[in-house]
């Protein structure tokens, strides 16, 4: 779920580099020095993830964990995904550096808002916070998905039907997704669930106090 140079129009090509940075350093200021090893093995995660793609016809699929990281980082999986995006453009080629604005907010808004939902609503019982790990999973999937098409769609006429395969195409990964996250939200709740505290559900707590 890469967009190349040259797929959008330059008006969304700046808008999403502004709205990009905008966010990445909102989510930098977020994110505190004891957060960076947990920002750093999720950002990893991400861009290994990323790098696996299956063919599927004029597209390619392949797992996003958006829901994931939102669930870990909060506010600072913005930041994560944008390093991730941006290294794997450098490194592989995979996007494109011109419309890596776009990239990060079309995988960026899912994490930030399935981080809330989690937060919001895992509750304190390793079930329920798997349950809801699974649907944050799936959530943050879907959103990139359709936040995918719809830029796709700016792109032109040409690319309307790019973005209906795209956006079917990732109908299986969201089940997936949702399966992963939800495995791997319950080890971490019952191993280290200090992981699954980020600043989101510090913020509501210190309003409660």
């Amino acid at each position: 779920m890469h967009i190349s140079d040259g797929v959008l129009p330059l008006s969304v090509t700046i808008g999403g580099y502004i709205a990009g940075a905008a966010l990445a350093a909102w989510s930098a200021r977020r994110t505190r020095s004891e957060d960076l090893p947990k920002l750093a093995v999720t950002t990893a995660a991400f861009f290994v993830a990323s790098l696996v793609h299956v063919p599927l016809g004029p597209t390619s699929v392949h797992l996003l964990i958006p829901g994931l990281a939102g669930a870990l980082l909060g506010p600072s999986a913005f930041l994560s995904i944008g390093l991730g995006l941006l290294l794997q453009s450098l490194l592989f080629q995979f996007g494109g550096l011109t419309a890596l604005g776009a990239n990060a907010l079309m995988m960026g808004l899912p994490a930030l808002a399935c981080g809330w939902f989690f937060q919001r609503y895992k509750g304190l019982t390793r079930l329920r916070q798997a349950i809801i790990g699974g649907l944050t999973g799936a959530l943050g999937t879907a959103l990139a998905a359709i936040i995918l098409a719809m830029l796709l769609v700016t792109g032109g006429d040409d690319f309307l039907g790019v973005a209906k395969i795209a956006l079917l195409a990732h109908v299986p990964v969201v089940v997936i997704e949702g399966v992963v996250s939800a495995f791997a939200v319950g080890f971490l709740a019952r191993v280290k669930p200090a992981l699954l505290q980020t600043s989101f559900m510090r913020a509501a707590e210190a309003d409660h106090g």
